[in-house]
């Protein structure tokens, strides 16, 4: 199962901290939301992923 989870990077939208969280590659679509680590504001997550392999994500400030 290790195999199907991602560490993807990426900007937080409202501090501009670099920032990552694990990405379930087994889940074709998803979308929720996260605190950023760093300035706590909530983040709207939305990804895709097919095969094992990410399609998309985007993060903007919720």
């Amino acid at each position: 199962m290790h195999e199907l989870l991602l560490e993807h990077r990426f900007t937080c939208p409202h501090c501009w901290a670099d920032i990552s969280t694990l990405v379930d590659l087994s889940v074709p679509e998803q979308e929720y939301t996260e605190d950023c680590e760093v300035c706590c504001r909530p983040i709207l997550i939305r990804c895709s992923a097919a095969g094992g392999v990410l399609l998309g994500f985007e993060a903007e400030a919720d």
